[in-house]
């Protein structure tokens, strides 16, 4: 992981949006006579993880109100949960996508990756007119977790910057101990995704393949589906697979390389 110096000079860089795949980085000013402190943040957007080519099905109404609050007209405070393979992880990196071509300021901060670095690393995020953070139950019941979620929230406000968080669970599930935490989490609008039934992800399966410039058979989806997991993550990261395999074997995805790829 690439480590960064920061230079202490309250300026702020954002790179890692939209077209670029590159990091996220604040400098940041605690006193003068304070000594360089190196931020390790090497966290980059899926290209692929965008608006666009998300397929809402009866998410209609949460991926309406994240644009919205993108584009700074619309909720301060949003709060998605869903099981694996839902799509929380790829509709915050879509925000921080679509935030770029209207020049707002955001960062996209998985806590499964970045818990090990302390909740220290949220200093200062308060001044970026976005702030999604993914994977809150990775901390939850951490005391200084908490504390330091708490203080962003409040500093957020303060900024009238906006903040999207998403978890495995509801806030009241979470196992989260500082109650006045919780009582923040509940402050804006609260969203289950909602898992895509199995035609909308044949849907979403081929316009995934699409996107990438492959050409799915009917035959190889329905065996997609009926022969692996039906979990829309599952079956995104079996395409990644078949594409890695067709381009190095030069050869078209069919219902037998799939079996052979897969060992099914």
């Amino acid at each position: 992981m690439l480590e960064l110096r920061a230079s202490f000079t309250r300026r702020m860089f954002f790179l890692g949006i939209a077209n670029h795949k590159t990091l996220a980085v604040i400098q940041k000013e605690k006193s003068r006579s304070a000594a360089p402190v190196q931020l390790p943040l090497g966290i980059t957007l899926r290209d692929d993880a965008r608006f666009e080519n998300f397929v809402c099905g009866r998410n209609g109404l949460v991926c309406a109100a994240l644009e919205k609050s993108v584009a700074g007209f619309g909720e301060q405070y949003l709060y998605l949960w869903g099981h694996t393979g839902t799509g929380c992880s790829h509709l915050l990196q879509s925000c921080c996508h679509a935030s770029d071509p209207i020049k707002r300021s955001a960062v996209y901060l998985p806590l499964a990756e970045l818990k090990q670095y302390g909740p220290q690393l949220l200093e200062d995020f308060d001044q970026l007119d976005l702030v999604c953070i993914d994977n809150l139950e990775q901390v939850a019941g951490d005391p200084e977790w908490e504390e330091a979620l708490f203080h962003l929230y409040n500093r957020m406000r303060a900024n009238g910057h906006v903040l999207i968080i998403a978890a495995s669970l509801p806030p009241a599930k979470l196992g989260i101990r500082l109650a006045d935490l919780e009582s923040r989490l509940n402050w804006g609008m609260v969203f289950q995704l909602q898992p895509l039934d199995d035609d909308t992800k044949v849907v979403a399966l081929r316009a995934r393949a699409q996107a990438r410039g492959l050409q799915l058979g009917d035959d190889v989806i329905r065996y997609l589906m009926h022969h692996g997991s039906r979990n829309m993550a599952h079956l995104l990261v079996t395409l990644d697979k078949l594409d890695v395999a067709s381009l190095s074997a030069q050869r078209k995805i069919t219902v037998p390389f799939v079996k052979q790829v897969m060992n099914w």
